[in-house]
């Protein structure tokens, strides 16, 4: 019964270790991605902030274009289209297969 008990506490600090790590994409923390979602978000899309393309600067854009076709981005409120066009607005150059 204490190995069980054991067991169980240390998958209960496991699993807050987990989850109270950040969020990242390509390279992006979760505070990157919403500086730069007025910028890839319909219905009226900002242009970058300067913040924003600090932060895609230190993206792996090829990782970001690799999302090109995901679902996931949809899921995240941002417009692929408006993402793919985001590093030659922030004077970036993305991958040549992009």
């Amino acid at each position: 019964m204490a190995v069980k008990r054991f067991v169980m506490m240390v998958a209960v600090v496991v699993m807050a270790v987990v989850a109270a790590e950040e969020f990242k994409l390509c390279n992006m923390s979760e505070d990157d991605l919403e500086t730069c979602k007025p910028a890839v978000s319909e219905p009226t899309p900002a242009d970058p902030s300067a913040e924003c393309c600090k932060a895609l600067s230190g993206a792996d854009l090829t990782c970001l274009c690799s999302y090109k076709n995901s679902e996931t981005l949809p899921l995240l409120g941002i417009d692929p289209d408006l993402a793919m066009a985001l590093p030659a607005k922030c004077n970036l150059t993305p991958p040549s297969q992009c």
